[in-house]
């Protein structure tokens, strides 16, 4: 019950943090504010899973308050996918595909960086 109560509590914050950075977005054809928050979630999420598997004892409430609750809240998917169906309805199919092709690449690349650096750190 305990990591149930984590998870929802991570959840909540990770949410508000997302969606307070989505309002301060500037406007722009491009969803830059959702990039960037999935690849700044996908760091912290490498780094923290480097550093708790190797350096450090987290319980596993914490474990599941930072990496499903916060994190899961923080990155975002959904809205990832609703952006980019809407660029490819409104006939922006190079932005369409650029937003699948960075989300994707970049995202795995900042996990694989945040792991990388949680190893050394």
């Amino acid at each position: 019950m305990t990591q149930i109560l984590a998870v929802a509590a991570g959840g909540a914050v990770g949410s508000v943090l997302r969606y307070l950075i989505s309002r301060t977005a500037f406007l722009s054809a491009f969803p830059w504010t959702t990039l960037l928050v999935n690849m700044v979630g996908s760091f912290v999420l490498g780094l923290f899973l480097a550093v708790a598997g190797t350096r450090v004892t987290i319980s596993q409430e914490s474990r599941a308050f930072m990496s499903i609750g916060l994190l899961g809240g923080f990155i975002t998917f959904s809205t990832f996918s609703q952006q980019t169906i809407s660029l490819w309805q409104a006939e922006r199919f190079a932005f369409a595909g650029l937003n699948v092709v960075l989300n994707v690449a970049l995202s795995l690349f900042a996990a694989w960086l945040g792991w990388r650096l949680g190893r050394l750190v």
